[in-house]
């Protein structure tokens, strides 16, 4: 008997001393990745964007100019961020903060202030700061940031800039958001590759972006640029599967591929109701996370809605496995 305890004992010991050397190797690990600076390239773009001469021929006064394309401009931010960004689901209804990770496991990551207010994190910012930011993943520092920039590849200069403008346009808040913390799962997930940083997933860091939007219309290419940023759940080739660095507790994303077995079930109508009313063809409603994103998607205009179906319609068929 107590052999076998002294076994157990020695294992038990074996096991912690097992683990931790991985969490110190996990902490110093992470701490490189987290600290380590990418380089990207450096854009410049008008906030507002500027009317073209055909719209300001059609103006009233040319003086007004000006002010007329940054209220445009916020309008269309405004539908950018309402109805496809989803910005608020990590920064908060007003843009002050919110939470995107709060797991003591895992680590507690608050999206950041974002507003004019004390405590705001994007108060320097110039142009090029917002592009690292949203669509590298990478803060003014170089070092990579908690932000799901993998999404945001096809946002063009012009969308960006609207939605600059538009966040410009909200009431400052006060609130001092505190920075990132791993805890030790989420410390071993990183330094594992289970869980990534934005800046490590986009191919590049120095490719031009567009500098406006395909037209908005129901073509596959515009659908094909709205559908920018279903891909980090439903993946690039849209056949879904588990969802990266997601909450353990929510199901594989669906696939959206055209298969018999996937999407290709389904009619637009289908479609269209899961988008606007967060309904399966079943009656049954979708699931977490997606039943949060209908707060948005149902805001798309009929046209975005059928140039995403159009554009899954053309994407390669895969079974669901």
């Amino acid at each position: 008997m107590k052999t076998a305890l002294k076994v157990v004992g020695a294992l038990l010991g074996i096991a912690l001393l097992c683990a931790g050397g991985l969490y110190a190797w996990a902490s110093i690990r992470t701490t490189r990745m987290l600290t380590r600076i990418v380089d990207t390239h450096q854009v410049d773009f008008p906030i507002p964007f500027p009317l073209t001469e055909a719209e300001i021929a059609e103006l009233a006064s040319p003086d007004s100019a000006r002010a007329v394309a940054l209220a445009r401009a916020i309008e269309r931010g405004r539908h950018l961020v309402d109805s496809r960004y989803v910005c608020t689901e990590c920064h908060g209804a007003n843009f002050g903060g919110g939470v995107m990770i709060d797991d003591p496991a895992i680590g507690t990551a608050l999206g950041p202030n974002i507003t004019g207010g004390f405590g705001s994190r994007v108060w320097e910012y110039d142009t090029a700061d917002w592009d690292r930011t949203i669509r590298h993943g990478v803060g003014p520092s170089g070092r990579p940031l908690v932000m799901p920039a993998e999404d945001f590849q096809l946002m063009s200069d012009q969308e960006l800039s609207d939605v600059v403008a538009y966040v410009k346009s909200v009431p400052p808040v006060e609130n001092e958001v505190p920075a990132v913390t791993l805890g030790p799962l989420g410390k071993v997930l990183l330094a594992l590759g289970e869980i990534l940083l934005a800046a490590d997933v986009i191919p590049s860091h120095t490719a031009p972006h567009s500098v406006f939007p395909p037209a908005s219309e129901a073509t596959v290419e515009f659908g094909r640029h709205l559908s920018g940023v279903c891909t980090g759940c439903h993946r690039p080739d849209f056949s879904g599967g588990p969802i990266p660095g997601g909450d353990p507790s929510w199901p594989p994303a669906k696939n959206l591929t055209p298969h018999e077995s996937a999407l290709g079930s389904w009619s637009f109508d289908d479609f269209a109701r899961s988008l606007r009313e967060g309904t399966r063809p079943d009656g049954t409603g979708v699931l977490e996370p997606m039943a949060a994103i209908v707060r948005y998607t149902r805001n798309m205009s009929d046209t975005e809605v059928q140039a995403i179906w159009n554009c899954l319609q053309t994407v390669p068929a895969v079974p669901v496995e």
